[in-house]
């Protein structure tokens, strides 16, 4: 029954031309300069250090890794982080 909803949902994006990932829930991450990342549609925060930050998505855990992590702005299912990135992967 979720593959039938999902592939609904799919298709409704595509016929209204709106990104599947706000359609589906699903996270987007953004990356400006190396020095912000947004990451939205998460489902919170396992794990914050100022090196690693390990958060929950419906597509399973996120992991964002670097220096120097500062949280700039934290509401809903969004979340600003400032410092180093190395990289982002899913766990």
């Amino acid at each position: 029954m979720e593959s039938k909803f999902r592939k609904a949902k799919e298709h409704f994006a595509e016929t209204l031309d709106i990104p599947t990932d706000i359609v589906l829930d699903l996270p987007r991450i953004i990356i400006k300069a190396n020095e912000e990342i947004t990451i939205e549609n998460h489902k919170g925060i396992i794990s914050f250090d100022d090196e690693r930050v390990r958060l929950d998505s419906k597509m399973g855990v996120i992991l964002v890794e670097g220096e120097n992590f500062q949280i700039v702005f934290m509401g809903g299912s969004t979340l600003i982080l400032k410092g180093k990135f190395k990289g982002v992967k899913y766990e």
